[in-house]
C-alpha cells in the first residue's frame, strides 16, 4: 500500500478556511498572531499513546478556558499532531477521526486539524519536528507562518515551529525533557498562561516562576528563535493497555 505523501487536513465547521470572523476580531496587521496551533497529545489532552478510544480523551488543565480566550479574540485555533499509530497499524483513520470529534466535543471547534499519519522511518516532511504540519495548517487558514504561534509540550513541537518560521511556546509537563525546556525560547506554566502570553501585546518582565518573555518592543514582538535543533524528539514508553489486542507490544522508547 502506498503511504500518503502529505498530512491529513481536516477542516473545522466554518467553511473552507475554518475561520469565524467576529465583529471584534483583531486587526490582521496588528501585533496579535493570525492563528494559534496546538499539539494534541500532552498539550490539549492527556497523552495516551496511540489512543483510538474517544472514551480515553481527557483535557489538560485549563485547556478549554485557554482555547475559548483565543477564539474570543477572533483568532483561529488549529491542531498539529503526529499520529504514527496509523503507519504502525495500531490506529485506523476512523479512530483518529473519532478521537478528533471527542476532542472537539470537550474543547470546542478547531479551524483546522493537520495530522501526520507517517512513521518516523518514512521520511515525510510533515512529521514534527519537520515543519510540514505547521505549513499545511497555515496554508489552509491563509495565514503567514511568521504570524502563527505553535504551542506544544516537547522539543519537536518547538523545532517544527522554528523550521516553519512560526513562534513556539512550550508548556512543559512531567514528561518534558529538561533540555527541551532549557532550549525553548518561550515557556508557560500551563495552557492558559501560554494564551495570556500570546494575547498580551505589551511585553512585560517576568517575575520568578512566571512565563519568560523577551523584553521586546512596544508592539509585542517576541524574540526570534535561533537556528538549529532543539534536541531529538522525546521518546515515549508505550503503555501496554494502549496497544490494541492482536498487535505485538512495541519496544519501549519508540517515538510517538
Amino acid at each position: 500500500m502506498t503511504r500518503p505523501t502529505g498530512p491529513w487536513l481536516l477542516s473545522g465547521p466554518y467553511g473552507s478556511t475554518g475561520v469565524r470572523r467576529l465583529p471584534h476580531a483583531h486587526d490582521p496587521g496588528g501585533p496579535l498572531p493570525a492563528a494559534v496551533l496546538f499539539d494534541r497529545d500532552g498539550t490539549l489532552v492527556a497523552d495516551v499513546p496511540y489512543n483510538g478510544d474517544p472514551a480515553r480523551v481527557a483535557p489538560m488543565p485549563r485547556a478549554r478556558e485557554a482555547l475559548d480566550a483565543v477564539r474570543a479574540a477572533g483568532i483561529p485555533v488549529g491542531v498539529v499532531t503526529n499520529q504514527s499509530g496509523v503507519a504502525r497499524g495500531l490506529l485506523t483513520a476512523r479512530q483518529v477521526e473519532d478521537v478528533r470529534l471527542r476532542v472537539e466535543d470537550l474543547l470546542g471547534p478547531f479551524a483546522v486539524w493537520a495530522v501526520c499519519p507517517h512513521g518516523p522511518a518514512e521520511g515525510c516532511g510533515c512529521r514534527k519536528p519537520a515543519p510540514g504540519l505547521v505549513l499545511a495548517a497555515c496554508r489552509r487558514l491563509a495565514v503567514p507562518p511568521e504570524r502563527t504561534v505553535v504551542t506544544g509540550d516537547i522539543g519537536a513541537d518547538m523545532e517544527a515551529a522554528r523550521a516553519a518560521g512560526a513562534r513556539g511556546v512550550l508548556v512543559p509537563t512531567a514528561a518534558t525533557r529538561p533540555e527541551e525546556t532549557t532550549a525553548a525560547d518561550t515557556t508557560a506554566a500551563d495552557l492558559l498562561a501560554a494564551v495570556r502570553l500570546v494575547l498580551d501585546s505589551v511585553p512585560v518582565a517576568a517575575s520568578a516562576g512566571e512565563t519568560r518573555r523577551h523584553p521586546g518592543t512596544a508592539t509585542g514582538e517576541w524574540r526570534s528563535s535561533p537556528a538549529g535543533p532543539v534536541g531529538a524528539p522525546r521518546r515515549r514508553r508505550v503503555a501496554p493497555a494502549a496497544v490494541p489486542r492482536g498487535h505485538p507490544a512495541l519496544p519501549t522508547g519508540e517515538p510517538r
